[in-house]
């Protein structure tokens, strides 16, 4: 089945983890999920740590999510005041202790990402570290470096090297950041990560340069061959729908919206997705209920699937199926929509919300007589894409 891509982003300790294993400078840490443990902790890395809340959203320093202790009884107090904490909609349910860092002299930036605009990857790298890269990139553009890495070179020394460079780093630590960017790469590689990030990468009073603060966000269509990456993925967190339709192997996102959307094809489920929320303006502002790319193959059991999925979601009041005929016939679409709905009939899950369907493209016509043959009380046949969503827009308004 085509994917778009999708990603799981770590948590820091994971991050942390992930970089240790590949070389790149780190501090010990721990992660701990009740207060009486970060004592222990705390008593391993020598009496002193800072307690670190786990939640994947930036702000956590200025929200109280990260506190030095001096002491173990004051790890276990900064614990119990951390756990349980919201940070900006995220509620802390882990905090890593962590060794506390020689004097840092400098904070820097760096990271690699995947540049879909320019279809490359991406070195970014500033002086400026220790705030939010956005803000950097905002007030002092000239102060982010910005270098292109071609995936068949990758990063050697010597583009590690010009990274520094156009960052301008200090000529004392220069070599370094460049070895640091070399070993990022290599995790960024064998991770098959969309993106690695270090913010601090800090430069501290012996001289070494140390990853204080990580981020990372692997490629889930890569996990045929990272099966280890599945023990990373915060199940307890992840939204039941979209954990029943990974185990289905459906590409599926849960939106706050009423019109439950199936396409073939991620660009067709994104213009649709936008089609939904523009028509959906004129009909007390109902918005699409979620993404859901069905790829190539929309046999009956696919097919049954997604509206499994879709129908399960109580927020959903009409569904849209809309599909463009190629490698896939539209009477083979159509098809499976009539068995799909008899298959979930025949599992005790009769569909009881209104379809809108549209098709077009390879056998368009046949699969609309298909349809129209079928004369289910609950599908709703409409040719035109504008008209399809304008639709299931005024059904959804109506329940």
């Amino acid at each position: 089945m085509e994917k778009g891509l999708t990603r799981v982003d770590l948590f820091e300790y994971q991050a942390r983890d992930l970089f240790a294993k590949h070389g790149v400078p780190v501090l010990a840490g721990e992660v701990i999920d009740t207060p009486e443990a970060a004592r222990e902790a705390t008593e391993k890395l020598g009496g002193r740590s800072v307690v670190k809340a786990q939640v994947k959203v930036g702000g956590r320093g200025k929200a109280g999510g990260v506190k030095l202790a001096a002491t173990p009884d004051e790890a276990v107090a900064r614990a119990t005041d951390i756990l349980g904490m919201d940070i900006k909609g995220h509620t802390v349910h882990k905090v890593m202790i962590a060794e506390t860092a020689p004097e840092i002299l400098e904070e820097y930036y760096v990271s690699y990402l995947l540049d879909r605009t320019n279809r490359t990857f991406l070195a970014m790298a500033s002086v400026q570290g220790g705030m939010d890269i956005e803000e950097v990139a905002e007030k002092t553009p000239e102060a982010l470096a910005k270098v292109p890495v071609d995936s068949n070179e990758g990063v050697t020394i010597e583009k590690a090297r010009e990274i520094v460079a156009q960052a301008k780093f200090p000529a004392e630590v220069a070599e370094k950041v460049a070895e640091v960017m070399v070993t990022l790469w290599k995790t960024f590689v064998a991770e098959d990560a969309l993106l690695v990030e270090v913010n601090p990468l800090a430069k501290v009073a012996n001289g070494d340069v140390l990853a204080l603060d990580g981020k990372v966000s692997l490629d889930e269509n890569a996990d045929f061959r990272q099966p280890e990456h599945e023990a990373l993925e915060d199940k307890a967190a992840a939204n039941p729908l979209e954990a029943a339709a990974k185990a289905k192997g459906l590409n599926y996102v849960k939106l706050d919206g009423e019109v439950g959307i199936i396409g073939n094809g991620a660009g067709l489920v994104m213009s649709t997705l936008d089609v939904v929320a523009y028509a959906g303006e004129n009909h007390g502002n109902v918005k699409p209920a979620n993404f859901l790319d069905i790829g190539g193959g929309a046999s009956a059991e696919v097919m049954a699937n997604g509206l499994e999925i879709i129908l399960g979601d109580p927020d959903v009041k009409s569904v849209f199926v809309n599909v463009f005929g190629g490698i896939t016939a539209c009477d083979e679409v159509a098809n499976g929509i009539v068995q799909a709905l008899e298959l979930l009939k025949s599992k005790g899950e009769a569909v009881t919300k209104p379809l809108v369907v549209r098709l077009d493209g390879n056998n368009a016509e046949l699969g609309r007589k298909i349809l129209s043959d079928a004369n289910h009380p609950l599908v709703q046949r409409v040719d035109t894409m504008d008209g399809a969503a304008d639709k299931a827009a005024e059904l959804a308004a109506a329940k």
